[in-house]
């Protein structure tokens, strides 16, 4: 669970925030993220690891557990996915998973993608930025940042009793979240590729 004022704060980065309710959600989504992946520099080539943090102990803390199982269950060579509902990556396992990333691929491009709590405007939105996530800042833990790109979606409001807040969140809310991230990311591979045929 990333905690956003933190992440603001470290990152400083300009970020995209984009409403589940739009209609060109999964649109804006995938323009923007496959924009983020040629600025940075990513080529076809570089290992694109999609690191879906969460639980599935919870249903608030879900999301990326939920993205991770949506993208595995469909054909693609695109990315790398790590944290399943079957095979979640959460606190106890965060960092040996990023140690054994960075021992298997050369020069891995990390995608984080976790839940988060905000102001209560902003619930149901998914927001894309440079730079690391803090897993498990919003309810306190000290985990350590990682990811070159980091997703988040609002699955409820923070602030006070985060563990029981994210125990009550609508699964619903978080599948449809889910839904608009993983038709993004899947949206995004011909983005991507459309962007390196043209040359932009």
């Amino acid at each position: 669970m990333a905690n956003l004022n933190q992440l603001d704060k470290i990152t400083n980065i300009k970020k995209t925030s984009i409403n589940i309710e739009d209609a060109s959600a999964v649109n804006k989504f995938a323009l923007d993220l496959a924009s983020r992946l040629k600025r940075f520099g990513v080529g076809p080539e570089c290992p694109k690891i999609l690191l879906c943090i969460g639980t599935d102990r919870s249903t608030g803390d879900c999301l990326g557990p939920l993205v991770g199982s949506i993208i595995n269950s469909g054909e693609q060579d695109f990315y790398i996915v790590y944290g399943t509902l079957e095979q979640p990556i959460h606190a106890s396992n965060l960092q040996e998973t990023i140690e054994e990333i960075q021992r298997l691929y050369q020069n891995p491009f990390i995608i984080a993608i976790d839940a988060s709590l905000g102001k209560l405007e902003n619930v149901g939105c998914v927001n894309l930025g440079d730079g690391s996530l803090l897993p498990g800042a919003g309810v306190h833990k000290n985990l350590p940042p990682v990811g070159q790109i980091h997703i988040t979606g609002i699955v409820n409001i923070g602030g006070f009793m985060e563990y029981l807040v994210l125990q009550n969140t609508r699964l619903n809310l978080v599948m449809r979240i889910a839904d608009v991230i993983a038709n993004g990311l899947k949206r995004t591979i011909l983005e991507f590729k459309n962007i390196n045929a043209w040359g932009i």
